[in-house]
């Protein structure tokens, strides 16, 4: 009886989930179980290009033959750029199949982790970093200007296909608070990048999106023209000569 009600229970929830616009859903945890659609199911063919191929064979050499199935993040991230910034379903077979693994243990990795998306992004996919010293800085506003410029809500992509805009937690650039990253995608594989825009204010990254759509590439880094990569507004107060060398360190003079 309760299995009875369990099963039906979950036939209601997968029903209402189908009814929920793929758009709507976040990228990489959007849902923990697959659901075909006409663009992403296992019966829709896969491979990498033969490029890819090259590198899939490279990746695998960094790990003992019987542990192939550690190269699972590096061969995921390597489909994700091939295929626009997602994975389908058959992508992860794909690898499933390469490592000689069940196709669960490599949907268990693109679940767990926020890197791997699971719907379609744009070709630039922007992430703001939402953690607390971002946060503090002026995080959600940093969101907000990018969400109204470009006329979307979060995880959604915009009508030409070009831009998505993500939240991601910490990605390490605490002191050049906030910062967004853009995964550009727009060249495939071959001309994949990951950069950070540090110190960036709601207008700067109005300006980014923007010089992006224009083919441009923004240089990357902080954005304040004050600061050299993470050192202090204004250039070193402290420090300012070579640090004399502790005493004893040459041990044979002790």
């Amino acid at each position: 009886m309760l299995g009875r009600l369990a099963a039906q229970r979950l036939r209601e929830i997968r029903q209402a989930f189908r009814q929920i616009p793929q758009a709507s859903r976040s990228f990489s945890t959007a849902l923990n179980y697959h659901l075909d659609s006409p663009d992403n199911n296992p019966d829709l063919p896969w491979e990498f290009t033969d490029a890819n191929k090259d590198k899939v064979k490279e990746i695998i050499s960094h790990y003992p033959s019987n542990y192939k199935q550690s190269a699972v993040i590096p061969l995921l991230d390597l489909a994700q750029q091939q295929h626009g910034g997602w994975l389908p379903v058959s992508a992860m077979n794909a690898v499933a199949k390469i490592i000689e693994v069940a196709p669960i243990r490599v949907y268990e990795v693109a679940t767990f982790y926020s890197m791997f998306n699971r719907t379609k992004v744009g070709k630039y996919h922007l992430l703001v970093c939402g953690t607390t010293p971002c946060m503090i800085h002026g995080s959600r506003e940093i969101e907000d200007a990018l969400l109204e410029h470009l006329g979307v809500k979060r995880n959604e992509v915009t009508k030409d296909g070009l831009f998505s805009v993500g939240e991601m937690e910490c990605m390490g650039s605490c002191v050049n608070a906030p910062m967004i990253t853009v995964a550009d995608y727009s060249n495939g594989s071959e001309g994949y990048t990951y950069n950070y825009y540090e110190d960036v204010t709601p207008k700067q990254v109005v300006e980014i999106v923007e010089a992006l759509r224009r083919g441009e590439k923004p240089p990357r880094g902080t954005q304040n023209p004050k600061r050299i990569n993470s050192g202090p507004e204004g250039g070193n107060t402290t420090l300012l000569s070579e640090p004399k060398a502790p005493p004893c360190r040459d041990l044979d003079a002790c």
